[in-house]
């Protein structure tokens, strides 16, 4: 038994044109998308001509197993960005991030992929993005899990360009499980619902400046070590982060994990292309999430989001589509009104009816309670956790706890199987 506990009009005359608003929709949005494809590669092209900063990789965490790595990144001008400082200005964050928005990136242009002892070549698209599986020559051997370089040349350009290194991470064999976890209100302080406050925290705020939620880099770190909590960095249970955010935040992202002390996982972030695609968020992360699920078929999954946007209906639809794969969902309650706590609570139900069960809470600490009752955390973590929470929330550095009016925090709610 489950247990639920307090803590548009057609064109006239027009032929072959859909009456159906979404297809109209959907047509409007393909020819938007076509319009402002054509008129970034002209302005691409015509910059080129006269812009001659170098162009550079810039490799993105992927991820994979003991026979192919997923092999990620993107190739564009080198637009000089300097590491970022807590004590820079306003102003200096806002010319950082117009220039990370930019993005001019190489279309098509062509890698060459050293993996495995063998060369693969790579050709990426029209924005600059690559992404390919590639199959290892050899199978890596037992024992060799963690984080394996990928190394990446760029043979498109006349002049030489500096060899990267894309990283990709093999889960161990004996991972008790993964974590698929949202990013911004999950994580990242990131006032979603509010487009000016949000804006404000995109483009004037840096990587050292940016907040977590209070208590979560420990109970990340929690999850990563599991109940032995004696886990080391890319050897405990991965963690791979799926987003809906840009692309070109990426190194303000990766910038955030280090510099909390959040465990390192696969950032699986999205192309802010104009078009029809942009809003389709739930498509963006199921596709990713199913990709994941499906590379790792024998690995259950803990899933972390929060109820600003779509998580718990993305959550549940996977908790449907892979039965007895999910061991339970977090929600983060940012948004705590009574007809969002009531949708949240039929999901629940869907989430309990596919056998998994879901945790809506207003902070950290409640969720990892209810890891450490189910072993899938140390309970000494526990400590841990709510110290830093309290770090988090009454340190100098620190701001009131973010996300949600303290006057309309709504109770946790707990729904799962006795």
């Amino acid at each position: 038994m489950p247990r639920a506990r307090r803590q548009g009009m057609p064109l006239p005359g027009a032929v072959g044109l859909t009456d159906r608003p979404d297809e109209l929709r959907e047509l409007t949005g393909a020819i938007a998308s076509a319009l402002g494809r054509t008129v970034r590669r002209a302005g691409n092209r015509l910059e080129r001509l006269v812009d001659r900063d170098p162009y550079h990789v810039a490799p993105y965490r992927g991820y994979g197993t003991a026979r192919r790595v997923l092999v990620q990144g993107r190739v564009l001008e080198d637009e000089g960005l300097q590491p970022a400082d807590p004590a820079r200005s306003d102003w200096r964050n806002l010319l950082d991030a117009l220039r990370r928005l930019e993005s001019d990136p190489l279309p098509h242009a062509r890698l060459r992929a050293h993996a495995g002892g063998a060369a693969h070549e790579l050709v990426a698209d029209d924005e600059g993005f690559f992404r390919q599986w590639i199959d290892l020559p050899e199978t890596l051997a037992p024992g060799t899990a963690g984080w394996h370089p990928v190394s990446l040349d760029l043979v498109s350009t006349p002049s030489p360009t500096p060899n990267v290194s894309a990283p990709v991470l093999v889960p161990p064999s004996d991972a008790a499980f993964g974590v698929v976890s949202d990013l911004d209100d999950t994580v990242l302080q990131s006032e979603v619902r509010h487009f000016l406050r949000a804006a404000r925290l995109v483009l004037l705020e840096n990587a050292r400046t940016r907040l977590p939620f209070p208590g979560v880099a420990a109970f990340y770190r929690a999850l990563h070590a599991g109940s032995s909590n004696a886990s080391t960095e890319g050897h405990g249970n991965p963690l791979f982060y799926v987003s809906s955010s840009p692309w070109n935040l990426y190194d303000v992202i990766s910038d955030f994990l280090g510099h909390q002390g959040i465990p390192a996982g696969p950032l699986l972030l999205r192309d802010w292309d104009l078009g029809p695609a942009l809003l389709r968020t739930r498509a963006h992360k199921e596709q990713l999430m199913v990709e994941l699920f499906e590379t790792y078929a024998a690995l259950p999954f803990i899933l972390v989001g929060d109820s600003a946007q779509e998580d718990p209906e993305i959550y549940a639809a996977m908790v449907e589509r892979f039965p007895g794969r999910v061991l339970a969902v977090y929600i983060r309650n940012v948004h705590p009104h009574p007809e969002r706590s009531a949708a949240i609570q039929t999901l629940a139900d869907r989430v309990l009816k596919a056998g998994s069960s879901l945790v809506l809470a207003d902070d950290t600490l409640a969720a990892a309670r209810h890891a450490a009752e189910h072993g899938w955390i140390a309970d000494g973590a526990l400590a841990e956790i709510g110290g830093e929470k309290r770090d988090d929330t009454t340190g100098p550095a620190k701001v009131d706890a973010p996300g949600v009016d303290p006057d309309a925090a709504g109770p946790t709610l707990v729904v799962e199987e006795t």
